[in-house]
């Protein structure tokens, strides 16, 4: 059956707004965020209606030095935004362990990129934003990686709604951020960020190389 989680999250961010002005308070979300690229348009968007928390929780990225870049370059935009509108998005950045990480996507050697272990990968940060949200006592947990091209947000959803049965307490944030002119707006607000060039894992960065060898004229 096809899903249309553009019309699901806009109706659940109608919920929350409604919500919102019978309390008087801002639902509190974290919402796990890849980089700043992907992070800034749900930003904007998610500010309008919640608490917002980015949890960079990203040991997937190797090497460090990358996984470094990024998180700097989130904190910068993180640091702007908040300056520039008035607002007050937190940041939380969990330990790095790559290490740890890689054992549990080894087989992704194997795999292309955007298949079952990239789905692993997706739920292990998906897990983590509900894990803290359970701890901190927030009201919603999500990701932003449906901004991605690469991602697919149906999948990305279907995997969030299955570990909300695992937390009753927590709703997870349904979302399609590619949608009505989303990747647009991130590209406008991105247009001056660092940009990846590749996903992130190690078997990611080993490909990427592969294709920058590959791409040097021959002598």
């Amino acid at each position: 059956m096809l899903v249309n989680y553009y019309n699901l999250s806009q109706a659940l961010l109608k919920q929350v707004d409604e919500i919102n002005k019978q309390t008087g308070i801002k639902r509190k979300l974290v919402i796990h965020g890849c980089c700043a690229p992907c992070s800034c348009y749900p930003i904007e968007v998610l500010d309008e209606y919640f608490d917002v928390t980015i949890l960079y929780t990203n040991s997937n990225i190797y090497p460090r030095e990358e996984y470094d870049i990024r998180l700097n370059e989130l904190v910068d935009y993180i640091k702007t935004y908040n300056a520039t509108h008035g607002s007050d998005v937190k940041l939380v950045v969990p330990t790095y362990d790559n290490v740890s990480y890689t054992k549990l996507i080894k087989d992704r050697g194997n795999h292309r990129e955007g298949g079952e272990i990239c789905f692993k990968c997706y739920e292990m940060r998906i897990r983590d934003a509900f894990e803290y949200a359970k701890q901190h006592h927030f009201d919603y947990a999500g990701t932003v990686m449906s901004i991605s091209r690469q991602k697919s947000s149906s999948k990305l959803n279907e995997i969030g709604l299955q570990l909300q049965k695992e937390y009753p307490n927590i709703e997870f944030l349904i979302a399609d951020f590619k949608k009505k002119g989303g990747q647009n707006r991130r590209d406008e607000l991105s247009k001056d960020m660092y940009r990846q060039k590749y996903c992130g894992c190690v078997f990611s960065y080993q490909e990427y190389l592969k294709r920058e060898e590959q791409s040097k004229p021959a002598m």
